[in-house]
């Protein structure tokens, strides 16, 4: 489990998270919807490790994120691969800091995504690009798996094999998956638990299924609503 106990971040003058206060369950895929600029980003490098609240606590069953980055792995939106490597490169590099690389998956997931070990990462599309991120994430067998705005800027084919991965990856009961996004119409019918946030706020949580059916609306509507009302 995930806990965020009145977790506050700032960066400098800018409130990323304001009282942040969240349960996030185990073996579940949790959506955190919002806005540009919500403070999604900054929650998922919170549970990563990457960032320290200014007051609150965060824990990863339990633990420091710090002391977890072994069971987390981290997807994030901006592109950090190195373009003079090639993909098997990029993947060997990986590989050599967590233990829980899995050669055999990453080798399956190359031929789904129809990547290529040779391809020089600085010379290939971006959608390619986007899936070879997707790629070095998913081969490891962590137990959380963070993807931030995983669909940004990306093609429509290329967005419903990333989608695809995701679902023919997902461990159900054993992994948890957090999307982070604000395109929400195309992961929609893939999460359990919905977080939607706000100027670094909580607006609205609970179970997608549930909340549907409720308001009789989808969760892209569910958003809006709550965006203009607060709740």
């Amino acid at each position: 489990m995930i806990e965020f106990k009145q977790v506050k971040k700032y960066f400098g003058t800018v409130r990323a998270l304001d009282n942040f206060q969240a349960e996030l369950p185990s073996g579940r895929v949790i959506g955190l919807f919002g806005p540009n600029g919500a403070g999604k980003s900054t929650a998922l490098k919170m549970i990563a490790g990457l960032n320290r609240p200014n007051r609150g606590q965060v824990l990863v069953d339990g633990l420091d994120p710090r002391k977890t980055r072994d069971r987390v792995a981290y997807l994030p939106e901006i592109d950090h691969l190195y373009p003079w490597m090639t993909v098997g490169k990029a993947a060997n590099f990986i590989g050599t800091f967590y233990s829980d690389w899995d050669q055999e998956k990453y080798l399956g997931l190359l031929s789904y995504l129809c990547l290529d070990e040779n391809m020089k990462i600085g010379k290939i599309s971006k959608g390619q690009r986007a899936k070879v991120k997707l790629l070095l994430t998913l081969s490891r067998r962590s137990s959380y798996l963070l993807l931030d705005e995983p669909l940004s800027g990306i093609d429509l084919l290329t967005r419903e094999e990333i989608i695809n991965s995701v679902i023919r990856d997902y461990r159900e009961g054993e992994q948890t998956i957090i999307i982070s996004t604000h395109e929400i119409g195309e992961i929609e019918g893939l999460v359990d638990e919905v977080i939607f946030i706000q100027e670094g706020k909580i607006v609205l949580t609970g179970n997608a299924e549930d909340l549907r059916e409720e308001r009789n609306m989808s969760l892209v509507e569910i958003m809006k609503e709550a965006m203009r009302s607060g709740r």
